[in-house]
């Protein structure tokens, strides 16, 4: 038995533990919010015992206030079937049902450039080595993706980026970790794609390239390669930003945040690569 199946057992056996009476509706659930510069933590604190404390950092923002967030936590149950309709080869953790919903009022004021970092720090979740445990984000209603650019212990420690906001869920991924590669680097392309109009001509040309290279070079074995070229793409977006390339969101929801968008594929994209990398699969 592969250490991945063996984790993806343990995985499922997370899934089968008993919900608490109280696992389903709604609960603002904020006990603390502190605004720290650009920095907004909170602590989450649900029913059954189900909490978490929750970072967004921004690397430059205005109006950066616990009304113009409009941070809501609740639980969910693992059984939605309008959640499960979200997910794709994924599922709710019963021992963490938690869903993070930041939808900043339109007439607040709140906007930022480059990518929000959301990062989430649970004692519900235990981390092992091989975790399958992710951070996913999804729009609105629209289907939750793999945001992942870390994971780590204590108990369990989780970020991700975003170029926008509006679900949040930590999720048990029960890909193989090549499938998630695939629709990583299928995510970036499209992220280029959707944005072309609004990215300079030349700037696009040379993240276009890059971004085959870095599925060439995956497909061809070499992954420390894709990894050096995600890097390299990353490094164009941010070099770029705010001038060949719009990095800037606001409430008012008329502005695309195109780097953000693709600063928070590229990383997704790096992590997996890295993972794929330390285990020494193709």
């Amino acid at each position: 038995m592969t250490s991945r199946t063996s984790l993806t057992g343990l995985a499922l056996l997370m899934l089968l533990l008993p919900l608490s009476a109280s696992a389903e509706g709604l609960s603002e659930g904020i006990v603390g919010v502190v605004v720290d510069g650009n920095e907004l933590r909170a602590e989450i604190s649900l029913p059954g015992g189900i909490g978490a404390d929750l970072t967004l950092a921004f690397e430059q923002v205005v109006g950066l206030t616990q009304a113009n967030v409009g941070l809501n936590a609740s639980l969910v149950s693992p059984l939605d079937t309008t959640l499960l309709a979200r997910l794709t080869q994924a599922a709710v953790p019963a021992a963490f049902p938690l869903l993070i919903r930041i939808e900043p009022p339109a007439d607040g004021g709140l906007s930022f450039s480059g990518p929000v970092t959301i990062s989430l720090h649970t004692h519900n979740l235990p981390y092992l080595p091989g975790t399958l445990l992710r951070i996913y984000g999804a729009t609105l209603g629209e289907p939750f993706e793999d945001i992942t650019e870390y994971v780590g212990s204590g108990s369990y420690r989780c970020r991700g980026k975003k170029g926008s906001f509006s679900e949040f869920l930590i999720l048990v991924d029960l890909r193989p970790l090549s499938l998630t590669i695939r629709e990583k680097l299928e995510r970036l392309d499209v992220t280029l794609e959707e944005n072309e109009a609004i990215i300079d001509p030349a700037v696009y040309s040379q993240l276009t390239a890059l971004a085959s290279q870095i599925r060439a070079a995956y497909e061809g074995g070499n992954k420390s390669l894709a990894i050096t070229r995600t890097n390299q793409f990353l490094a164009v977006v941010t070099n770029n930003s705010g001038s060949a390339i719009p990095n800037v969101w606001r409430s008012s929801r008329d502005l695309v945040n195109a780097a953000g968008l693709l600063r928070a594929a590229g990383e997704t994209l790096r992590f997996s690569l890295g993972l794929k990398s330390n285990l020494g699969l193709l």
